[in-house]
């Protein structure tokens, strides 16, 4: 039963943070695109600062942005906030979910650091905000007047930020947790800077004051960033899937890679009208940081440099004790780990059919990525997993004939 309750728990926070992603990240762009195209308009109203015309879904649209004058509010006003807002609160459930409730199978790598579950969870939790607060008194304080120097300020955050968490967790959780980052710096902006402009604003023309544009241009400033933000915090969400990134012992450098990658393609969209001599320049670096990432990525030893050489043959009974004792306390219809109560991605190793099936993916994720078993839980050595590694290189073979299978 309990399990049962985890998992529609995991499915819902997944699937509300999809949703509301989805939504806050569409407008996000949606209204970035707007600023970035609008036109000036003919009859130059006043406090009309630019319009545009669009077609879609069977219908023509006129689009204005304006400055309202003191005392000219409409009776309707739609926001855009709680997109933002429910995105976060549902990513970080996930993050208490998936990590901090397991974190010391999905943060704890011994490998990397030999630090407690608790030590990790509390890691996590001071860094957000910490992290938050450096990069807000950046833009506020007189070094906000910088630009240039306010910007290297809020990479050195993320970057000092992504070092610890490189230090102290395994790579997946490193990921996770530098996507988190970027989440909530890019939260932060909108409830600590955006809205509270947004209120201003609208306080001023319900009050008949004139509005700040001061006001306006640090919310736009924020919006910008959050822009920029998007594209790697994309690509972090699709990383958890593909342990080739994660689990690369240069991980952090591919990360860092296309995540600026992604942010110069991000930039080439916001620019292409204005300054067209950028174009090629930008898709060139674009997709060489890309290439360089998969170079990366494929440039390993299949059987990993510290891996003892197995040259004999590895009986198909060497290969199932190994899998049983190191991998179906999770992977089995009947786990008995304390964490996962049902296998993860229903995949299970209890018969030589099922082992064999999938020969080629134990060696990805326990010889070439060494992501498994996950954080090394049950110890598996390197000769087991040299041996699991030359098992399928001699041909993944089953049961011998007469051998009793599993």
């Amino acid at each position: 039963m309990l399990e049962h309750l985890s998992e529609l728990m995991h499915l819902i926070a997944r699937w509300v943070h999809l949703i509301a992603g989805i939504m806050w990240i569409g407008n996000s762009m949606l209204f970035n695109w707007l600023d970035r195209n609008l036109e000036r308009a003919a009859d130059a109203r006043p406090g009309l600062v630019g319009n545009i015309w669009m077609v879609h879904s069977g219908g023509f649209y006129e689009v204005e942005k304006k400055s309202l004058e003191p005392s000219q509010m409409p009776a309707t006003l739609h926001w855009f906030k709680w997109q933002n807002g429910i995105t976060w609160l549902s990513g970080i459930s996930l993050l208490i979910l998936v990590f901090y409730m397991a974190a010391a199978s999905t943060m704890v790598d011994p490998e990397v650091a030999d630090i407690s579950a608790n030590t990790a969870v509390l890691i996590s939790a001071a860094s957000l905000p910490l992290a938050y607060l450096a990069y807000d008194l950046s833009w506020r304080t007189a070094i906000g007047k910088r630009p240039t120097l306010a910007t290297l300020l809020t990479i050195a955050v993320v970057v000092a930020a992504s070092a610890v968490y490189f230090t102290y967790f395994s790579g997946r959780a490193a990921y996770v947790h530098v996507g988190v980052l970027i989440g909530t710096l890019m939260t932060g902006n909108v409830w600590f800077v955006i809205v509270p402009s947004q209120r201003e604003l609208i306080a001023a023309t319900l009050e008949g004051r004139e509005q700040d544009p001061a006001i306006g241009y640090q919310a736009k400033q924020r919006s910008i960033h959050n822009n920029y933000f998007t594209f790697p915090l994309l690509f972090i969400m699709l990383s958890g899937h593909f342990p080739s990134t994660f689990s690369h012992p240069q991980g952090w450098l591919i990360l860092t890679v296309l995540a600026l990658g992604s942010a110069g393609i991000r930039h080439l969209m916001n620019i292409r009208f204005t300054t067209p001599l950028w174009l090629f320049p930008a898709v060139t670096l674009f997709f060489l940081t890309g290439f360089f990432a998969l170079l990366m990525m494929a440039n390993r030893d299949l059987l990993g440099s510290d891996l003892p050489a197995r040259t004999t043959p590895v009986p198909f009974g060497e290969v199932a004790d190994i899998i049983h004792r190191r991998c179906t306390s999770c992977h089995s219809v009947t786990p008995t780990d304390n964490v996962y109560r049902s296998p993860p991605n229903g995949l299970v190793f209890d018969t030589s059919d099922q082992i064999v099936r999938k020969a080629e993916d134990i060696k990805l994720r326990a010889v070439v990525q060494k992501t498994m078993p996950l954080a090394n839980l049950t110890g598996i050595t390197p000769e087991e997993r040299a041996a699991l590694g030359a098992w399928v290189d001699q041909g993944a073979q089953g049961p011998a004939k007469g051998e009793v299978k599993p």
